[in-house]
């Protein structure tokens, strides 16, 4: 467990691919355990410490969670995330090209902005989403914007900001438009990543503090893996 940022109220880590956010069926140790055992330890809380999850990431997904350290902080940061107040930047490498350098017959290593809009439905018994092109009965709209920001002999680097918060929506999204994430076996990849990881990363957390009202911008480090760390570049460009 690496935390990024903490105050009184709120404390980030980013998340090692594997761990659950929050205790479920499999009885492993969650990520909230050890954040509770590292805020009683460093701070030296008796007693049970409080510690609210505030959103989660899928198990073979790393990067940053957010966590609130008070019961104000839990209450404003679920309003925020509810109404879109928290803006969340992924990176996900993944291979196929997107459609315009596809039309094009150029490989692309930088896009433009792109929206893409599916209706989603959720199969509960084999935990996965499936993308429709149209409105669906019992499917959810999900909208996110995504733009190719480095490229691989086999790989592209793909930035994604979600605008609508789904059932493994940037999974499901970019491999209907044929660019599975690496290692995502149950959304088209070839082959699995030898860790049990997919190659999906919660970068940047930016949002207002719900307490001092400031402007909080966190990024989170890239996996240490030669292939994330050849995408070593400017978010800016």
């Amino acid at each position: 467990m690496r935390v990024i940022y903490e105050d009184n109220h709120l404390i980030v880590v980013c998340k090692e691919s594997g761990e659950i956010v929050q205790g479920d069926k499999t009885g492993d140790r969650p990520l909230s355990d050890m954040v509770k055992d590292y805020i009683k330890e460093k701070y030296q809380k008796p007693g049970d410490v409080f510690l609210g999850v505030v959103h989660r990431l899928d198990r073979p997904v790393s990067g940053l969670v957010v966590f609130a350290r008070t019961s104000k902080a839990l209450a404003r940061m679920n309003r925020m995330f509810a109404e879109g107040e928290v803006h969340k930047t992924y990176w996900a490498i993944v291979s196929g090209q997107p459609q315009e350098a596809r039309e094009d017959g150029k490989d692309a290593t930088r896009t433009a902005w792109n929206e893409l809009t599916h209706w989603l439905t959720r199969n509960e018994k084999q935990n996965k989403s499936y993308a429709y092109a149209r409105e669906a009965p019992n499917a959810k709209k999900a909208v996110l914007r995504y733009r190719v920001i480095g490229s691989s002999e086999r790989y592209r680097l793909v930035e994604v900001n979600l605008l609508t918060g789904r059932h493994h929506q940037i999974r499901c999204q970019l491999a209907a438009i044929g660019m599975p994430i690496k290692g995502d076996l149950k959304y088209g990849a070839k082959r699995s990543n030898p860790d049990g990881s997919i190659s999906l990363l919660s970068r940047k957390v930016t949002f207002t503090h719900p307490v001092s009202k400031k402007n909080i911008e966190i990024t989170a480090p890239l996996p240490d893996d030669k292939l994330w760390q050849s995408f070593k570049i400017k978010e800016d460009c």
